[in-house]
């Protein structure tokens, strides 16, 4: 007891003091009770649950284009695995909790979309993507929230993509595809999750063989946190804690954590108070579930709120690290990367019906098959970049 009081007491006093730290205190706490007076209580959690988000992205640096990207250019795997983890106990937490529900009165329901075409070729788009601008929209965000000139730079672009992906929707919304199918409707809900846990583990084992094979070990995903407040965190607490906290989400907002959904609403809001056009007219705000976002105040909006309080928990997990913005500066190359691959991950994941987080992530923990013809398309992508020597522009 005494070592973990005296770890706990150590930890305190290191803390560096900084401008950085003290905006992202403010943020992160002084932000919920804002959100939560506008908004309501609501808000206020979801604002510290995406904090929450933010602060463990950073701390155990848990990203998806750097784990593929050493998938295929080393046969390491643990960013994989790590993956696997977080899908695995994201099913075991969602799928009981959306079929107890309805039950204890609560409304709740996973990410199910339909798949097609657009599907297969949206996520392929963002795989390349997210090789081009070396992080997905999640990293890419927390990134920009740690001080990355770079990730803020892609995000920019990731909004001009997904907006012209909203604006171009009659060109490519009609393309063939199939139903949504949901594996617990079809299946029951024990039955899905044990197919679901089967597949992944059999990918854990798979992959497992192919580092072991290359290099004769497995590097491990465990181990202990360098520190709860300032990192670093293992991997596989990584996982853990954001699973927990997308369950977190998943109550509290009755759908589970998404990101991609915010970008084409801050793109058309840019558009309209810049008069270049009146986006109420696009056929994408016409679909009756998107129409409201548009006409209500932005931090209305739930994805909005948890993607700027994601952004300001990793500014205070960097602040707390002595990482705040030390990457380095933006060279042209690193420019045209994020340039290039923000509007390649807006659009793709717009075109695709979610990104890394909404379907890769949310669509398999809810049991949908929608995110498994998502990620089987977009890691060729991703493969296709890493195989014709594309360096990544890290920012």
């Amino acid at each position: 007891m005494r070592d973990h009081v005296g770890t706990a007491v150590s930890e305190t006093r290191a803390l560096p003091i900084s401008p950085a730290l003290a905006v992202g205190l403010v943020l992160v706490f002084g932000g919920a009770a804002w959100i939560g007076g506008a908004q309501g209580a609501q808000h206020g959690w979801l604002w510290l649950v995406g904090a929450g988000l933010g602060f463990v992205l950073h701390h155990a640096t848990f990203g998806f284009a750097g784990a593929f990207r050493r998938l295929f250019a080393e046969a390491r795997t643990a960013g994989l695995r790590a993956q696997l983890v977080l899908l695995g106990l994201g099913a075991a937490l969602f799928l009981p909790t959306l079929a107890v529900a309805p039950g204890f009165g609560i409304e709740a329901r996973g990410f199910v979309f339909p798949f097609g075409l657009a599907t297969v070729l949206g996520a392929f788009v963002f795989g390349i993507g997210m090789q081009v601008a070396a992080g997905c929209v999640s990293g890419t965000c927390y990134a920009a929230g740690a001080g990355s000139p770079g990730a803020l730079l892609t995000l920019a672009f990731a909004v001009v993509g997904a907006t012209g992906a909203a604006l171009t929707v009659d060109l490519w919304g009609d393309w063939p595809g199939l139903p949504a199918v949901s594996l617990p409707a079809s299946l029951g809900t024990a039955p899905a999750l044990a197919l679901t846990l089967a597949v992944l583990a059999a990918a854990w084992l798979v992959a497992a063989a192919i580092e072991r094979r290359r290099h004769g070990a497995v590097q491990p995903i465990g181990g202990a946190l360098g520190g709860i407040v300032r990192g670093p965190w293992p991997l596989l607490w990584g996982a853990i804690g954001l699973a927990l906290l997308n369950l977190a989400t998943l109550l509290l907002a009755g759908r589970p954590w998404g990101i991609i959904a915010a970008l084409p609403l801050w793109g058309s809001l840019a558009v309209e108070a810049l008069g270049w056009d009146d986006p109420a007219f696009w056929s994408w705000w016409q679909e009756p579930t998107r129409a409201e976002w548009l006409f209500n105040p932005l931090l209305a909006d739930r994805t909005t709120v948890m993607l700027l309080a994601l952004m300001a928990g990793a500014m205070l997990a960097a602040s707390l690290a002595g990482r705040f913005a030390r990457r380095g500066g933006l060279t042209p190359g690193r420019a045209s990367g994020a340039v290039l691959g923000g509007l390649m991950i807006g659009w793709g994941g717009i075109v695709a019906g979610g990104c890394n987080i909404s379907a890769y992530v949310s669509g398999i923990a809810s049991g949908s098959l929608h995110g498994w013809v998502w990620i089987a398309a977009a890691l060729p992508g991703n493969w296709l970049v890493v195989a014709l020597g594309r360096r990544p522009s890290r920012a």
